[in-house]
């Protein structure tokens, strides 16, 4: 079987590529990825007999029945774009303008679709149902996985496994890790309440510039100075709003960013002191502040037992040189959501290649992946699959 199984692999490799290069070069934004389904539904019809489902907007479920009765198996990509312009100079470069797949989603979707079909060819052979989840939304919260788990993906899921091409890894790294994987990811807002006026009269004004400038230096403090070394978090402002003309000092200025963690203490008290700092510079200088902060994603945990049978198949691929544990990295990803509903694996696998110059990092109008990747995933989701529906 393990000689038909590669045969099977190895058959689909070249259209795994050509359904990424497609896919890359059509981007759709979270939640608007229409025709992105519809190459989905398109390519499934075409590869056999599923039971189809549409459990949430433009999501896509598909379930392929074994001819005996046995465990389910979910595995899970997403599929949507990010709002950038694409600077690759790649002959399937988007043709969406101001959209493009710079995070590896449409290689996701196509190895899931390259494991789809090698598992179709097989399904007399399965004891029980692989479930294959694909995703809208996951880059813009609240994300497409809770959504599909309201209108029912997950019911009857026993394991559910997804991986990340992680273009900072170099192809042939495979992260598998016992525990956490990726960080609970949240959002925050600060409006700062000032007194507007002239720009020649500043002591009339309670300017929320020069006060919204004071806050976003003291949210540093946060991570340096009042959290253990040894802790783990990310706060950063990524928007800082205010004013429309050089002669009028603004009554607002509206402050945003997000927050990065590990561990509910740590998100509790990040959570509590940002809002707490930017009250307490506001009053200091006579202003008032509106804050709300929003949780997006928990942290991507692995269950270890899973982690460790597909760990062990990828060992058994790959070998043991690339393949084992590290730190988890700091971006969020909803696939906690999946993994809070059954024992889950969320696979880091390698799609930088610095010799062939891949090394743009993810949400960047230069990222591409080493397509040689998207066969390794194919290999790790079928074998992993047939492994744990045996277990």
């Amino acid at each position: 079987m393990t000689d038909q199984i590669a045969t099977f692999i190895d058959g689909v490799a070249d259209q795994v590529i050509a359904w990424r290069r497609h896919l890359h070069a059509h981007p759709e934004l979270s939640f608007e990825e229409h025709e992105t389904a519809r190459f989905i539904l398109d390519t499934l019809s075409q590869i056999g007999d599923f039971e189809i489902s549409r459990p949430s907007g433009t999501s896509v479920v598909a379930r392929l029945i074994g001819k005996q009765p046995g465990p389910t198996i979910a595995i899970r990509a997403d599929f949507d774009a990010l709002p950038i312009t694409e600077q690759t100079g790649l002959p399937f470069a988007s043709q969406n303008p101001g959209v493009m797949h710079a995070c590896g989603h449409d290689g996701h979707t196509a190895i899931l679709l390259g494991t789809a079909k090698v598992l179709h060819q097989l399904r007399d052979q399965i004891a029980g149902e692989v479930r294959f989840l694909f995703e809208n939304g996951e880059e813009t919260p609240p994300g497409g996985a809770v959504g599909m788990i309201a209108g029912g993906a997950m019911e009857g899921v026993d394991k559910v496994i997804g991986l990340h091409l992680w273009a900072p890894f170099e192809l042939g790294v495979v992260q598998i890790n016992s525990g956490p994987v990726m960080a609970a990811c949240d959002i925050f807002s600060i409006e700062v309440k000032g007194r507007g006026g002239h720009i020649g009269t500043p002591h009339t004004n309670v300017d929320p510039i020069a006060i919204g400038a004071q806050i976003v230096t003291n949210l540093q403090h946060l991570v340096s100075r009042e959290l253990s070394p040894l802790a783990t978090a990310v706060v950063g402002v990524t928007q800082f709003h205010a004013g429309q003309s050089v002669g009028v000092v603004p009554a607002t200025a509206s402050i945003s960013g997000g927050t990065n963690t590990f561990g509910t203490d740590v998100r509790d008290l990040i959570e509590r002191r940002i809002g707490e700092i930017a009250s307490g510079i506001c009053a200091a200088h006579g202003a008032t502040c509106d804050y709300t902060y929003t949780r997006i994603y928990d942290a991507v945990v692995n269950d270890a037992e899973t982690a460790a049978s597909v760990r062990s198949v990828a060992t058994a691929l790959f070998g043991s040189d690339g393949v084992g544990e590290a730190d988890p990295i700091m971006p969020g990803e909803d696939f906690s959501a999946f993994g809070q509903q059954a024992p889950s694996c969320f696979i880091l696998l390698g799609a930088g290649n610095a010799q062939k110059g891949i090394t743009a990092p993810h949400h960047d109008a230069a990222f591409d992946i080493d397509e040689d990747a998207l066969a390794m995933g194919v290999k790790l989701f079928v074998h992993s699959a047939l492994d744990l529906l045996k277990r």
